[in-house]
C-alpha cells in the first residue's frame, strides 16, 4: 500500500513537473472582427496543418470591431484570448495603449514594410483592403461619378449616397483618418455638409453594398472586398479609388496582435507566424480581393497592385487616439442624421 502509493505520488510529481513550461492545452484562441465567412477557413487551414485545435470569437456585421474589443477590454485582468486579429490598425492600437497586447516580433513579417508595423511590435499589418467609392451603373453614369470624397457633398448627390454607421467597422477608421488628415474643422464641415446632404447611414459595408446594388442610392462608400462581391454577384456595380490626384485613398491592413498574459502564447505566436504568412495572403486575395503586403504574392488578376494606388498619408496611432477622441461626437452625428 505504500509502495503504491509513493508510485502515485511519484507518478503526480514527474506529471507537474514535465507539465511547467507547456501550454495551458494544444488549443489557441483567437478573437477577430473579420467576416467570418473569410477568417473561419483560414483558421480552419491553420488548425488542420498545425494540430492545433483553434477556438474562435467573431464579431457581429452590425458591431463589427467593437464587440470583441470591449470583451478583450473587460478580460484585461483575466485574459481568456490569445491572438486578435483586427480589421484594421485602430483597435490594435486602443489595445496596446491600454496595455493589454505583449510585443512579437514574428519572422514571418521581415519582408513586410515599417508602415505596416508597430514600432514596438505590439502589431503587426498583412493583407490589406482600400475604402473605395461603389456605384451602380445603371443610375451613374461614368463622367458623373465623384473622384474625391469632398464632393460627395455636392447637391447633385442629394439623397443618393449611402455610408455605413461610423461607430462601428472601417467606417469609423475612415472617419478618424479624415479627422486626423484634415483637421477637425475641416472634418467636422464635411461631414455636418454630408448631413445636409440627407446621406442614407447604412447598418454596416455589407448593407451599403446592398442599397447601391438595388438601385435605393447611386453611390456609397465601403471596401474592396464589397465592391468585389458585389461585381461577382453580377451586380450593376463598379468602383473608383478615390483621391487619387488629391490626398490618396485610405489604405486598411489587416493587423494582428498578441494578447499579454494570455494562456496559451506559444500557440499564439504559431498562428501569428502563419497569419502573417504569403501563404495567408494569398487565400485572402482569393477569398475577399484583400491586397497582400508582401511582394510577390500570387493573386487573381482583378486584385489591384497597392503600388498601383495612391495611399492616404495617415499616422495609424494619431488616428487610433483621435478615433477615441471624436466617439461622442459622431455618436450626435449619426442620431441627428437619423432624425431629420
Amino acid at each position: 500500500m505504500v509502495r503504491s502509493c509513493c508510485v502515485i505520488l511519484f507518478l503526480l510529481f514527474s506529471l507537474l513537473f514535465w507539465g511547467c513550461g507547456f501550454e495551458k492545452g494544444d488549443e489557441v484562441v483567437v478573437y477577430t472582427t473579420v467576416d467570418q465567412i473569410f477568417s473561419e477557413p483560414i483558421l480552419n487551414d491553420f488548425e488542420k496543418e498545425s494540430g492545433v485545435k483553434v477556438k474562435a470569437l467573431f464579431d457581429t456585421e452590425e458591431t463589427k470591431s467593437t464587440g470583441v474589443l470591449n470583451r478583450l477590454i473587460a478580460e484585461k485582468d483575466n485574459p481568456q484570448c490569445d491572438v486578435f486579429w483586427s480589421g484594421d490598425p485602430v483597435r490594435a492600437i486602443i489595445l496596446k495603449n491600454k496595455k493589454l497586447t505583449a510585443p512579437y516580433k514574428s519572422p514571418a513579417a521581415a519582408e513586410i514594410a515599417a508602415t505596416f508595423k508597430d514600432k514596438d511590435f505590439h502589431w503587426t499589418g498583412f493583407s490589406a483592403r482600400a475604402r473605395v467609392l461603389i456605384y451602380n451603373t445603371k443610375e451613374m453614369a461614368e463622367e458623373d461619378v465623384p473622384q474625391s470624397i469632398l464632393e460627395l457633398t455636392d447637391k447633385k448627390y442629394y439623397g443618393q449616397v449611402a455610408v455605413a454607421n461610423p461607430l462601428f467597422g472601417t467606417t469609423s477608421f475612415h472617419f478618424a483618418a479624415l479627422f486626423s488628415y484634415l483637421g477637425d474643422e475641416k472634418a467636422e464641415r464635411f461631414l455636418n455638409n454630408l448631413k445636409k446632404n440627407k446621406v442614407l447611414i447604412a447598418t454596416s459595408n455589407g448593407d451599403v453594398k446592398k442599397r447601391v446594388s438595388q438601385g435605393q442610392v447611386w453611390c456609397g462608400l465601403t471596401d474592396t472586398d464589397d465592391a468585389f462581391s458585389a461585381k461577382k454577384e453580377g451586380a450593376a456595380i463598379n468602383y473608383v479609388f478615390l483621391d487619387q490626384n488629391g490626398f490618396g485613398d485610405l489604405i486598411i491592413p489587416n493587423t494582428v496582435s498578441l494578447i499579454k498574459g494570455s494562456p496559451n502564447p506559444k500557440n499564439g505566436k504559431k498562428l501569428i507566424d502563419y497569419l502573417l504568412s504569403k501563404q495567408t495572403e494569398a487565400k485572402l486575395a482569393v477569398s475577399c480581393a484583400q491586397m497582400p503586403l508582401h511582394k510577390g504574392v500570387p493573386t487573381p488578376a482583378n486584385i489591384p497592385s497597392l503600388d498601383n494606388i495612391k495611399a492616404m498619408p495617415i499616422d495609424y496611432e494619431l488616428t487610433a487616439r483621435k478615433l477615441e477622441e471624436i466617439q461622442n461626437w459622431l455618436k450626435t452625428w449619426v442620431e441627428q442624421t437619423d432624425t431629420e
